[in-house]
């Protein structure tokens, strides 16, 4: 007979660790990408602040840093957004907004 409550058959450590995963899928994932988007974008907003400052090509280098700016700007937003919403469940407040 299988036993009906898994909380019996895996250790705490486990059934915590499942618990998160499932209240944050894909967690790890989702700050990787932030992490790769945000240091493509600085490198981006490097190599395009030299190009402004150089002077070359500032009707295209300028929109282009702008953009870079903004890439690293939104990745910090949702890696704070992200790292806040773990801290309310670690703390027992359940804020979805």
């Amino acid at each position: 007979m299988v036993n009906p409550n898994p909380k019996n058959r895996l250790n705490p450590e486990q059934y915590t660790r499942l618990k998160a995963e499932i209240a944050t899928p894909y967690r790890g994932l989702r700050q990787f990408l932030y992490i790769a988007f945000g240091a493509s974008g600085l490198i981006g907003a490097f190599i395009f602040f030299f190009r402004v400052l150089a002077g070359r090509d500032i009707d295209t280098a300028l929109p282009n840093l702008a953009l870079q700016i903004g890439i690293v700007t939104l990745m910090v937003f949702l890696w704070r957004w992200e790292q806040r919403r773990q801290q309310n469940r670690k703390s027992g407040k359940n804020n979805n907004s």
